[in-house]
């Protein structure tokens, strides 16, 4: 191939990534702007797991001067992402699929369905579940000197780092069924290792929780619970065959 041949290959895999990028973040602000008459509604759900815990009659306080406008914008923000996020991973998925092998492309969709799914499922679970008993502890362990109204930035800042998280671990039946296919490790390896997984998830837990025994039984339980289910499905679906090569011994 000449050096002419590969620029101009190389200016359309830019055009093409720019055109995915174009199309994903409209997406994301097309449907941003269908939310937008809804921004006080998105966030006073998202503040309701909070609001439920407080005595009768709190509210949440805004220190910022342009604060009680702010967050609710990124709440939706972040809301229309989560709800784009199938066509933005269609994009993604789009532009990488002409370069993987037939046998990536058979897994890769599947996956990206499935991480999506569970995604949201740890999100659900985090809101509908966790929150519930957080708050609860926090609102109840407060002296009753202490008026709890907590910052609504701040109250933000924390409901996503913990939609993440339990977002991210919900994702681990994923990952143990994809490096298994993939041939990375074996369900044998992975059951030697139950051991130091479980401590690793408890771990994990301590950090990204709060600082108390039943927010870290929370996230570390589930996490315990679908490293299992992820090797008991791996071990039904089983690892890479034979006729699916890897590397450079296979051809697209």
């Amino acid at each position: 191939m000449s050096t002419d041949d590969a620029d101009q290959g190389f200016l359309s895999h830019l055009i093409e990534l720019r055109s995915r990028l174009v199309r994903a973040s409209a997406s994301v602000v097309i449907v941003f702007l269908a939310l937008s008459p809804f921004m006080r509604k998105i966030f006073n759900w998202v503040s309701r797991p909070m609001i439920d815990a407080l005595p009768q009659g709190s509210k949440l306080l805004a220190t910022g001067v342009i604060t009680p406008f702010l967050v609710p914008l990124k709440v939706t923000l972040f809301t229309a992402f989560c709800l784009a996020s199938p066509y933005v991973l269609y994009q993604a998925w789009a532009f990488i699929a002409p370069g993987l092998y037939q046998h990536e492309k058979r897994l890769a969709m599947p996956v990206i369905v499935s991480s999506v799914a569970m995604f949201f499922g740890g999100m659900a679970y985090c809101y509908f579940v966790v929150f519930g008993f957080i708050f609860r502890y926090i609102a109840e362990f407060a002296p009753d000197n202490v008026n709890v109204s907590p910052d609504i930035e701040q109250y933000f800042d924390f409901v996503l780092r913990m939609f993440i998280a339990f977002g991210l671990a919900f994702e681990v039946p994923i990952v143990v069924m994809l490096l298994v296919r993939l041939g990375v490790v074996s369900v044998e390896r992975l059951r030697k290792l139950r051991a130091y997984i479980i401590v690793g998830a408890f771990v994990v837990a301590a950090i990204v929780t709060p600082p108390d025994a039943m927010s870290m039984l929370l996230l570390a339980v589930p996490l315990c619970l679908l490293f299992e289910l992820g090797v008991l499905l791996a071990s039904v679906i089983g690892g890479r065959t034979p006729d699916e090569p890897s590397g450079a011994d296979a051809g697209p």
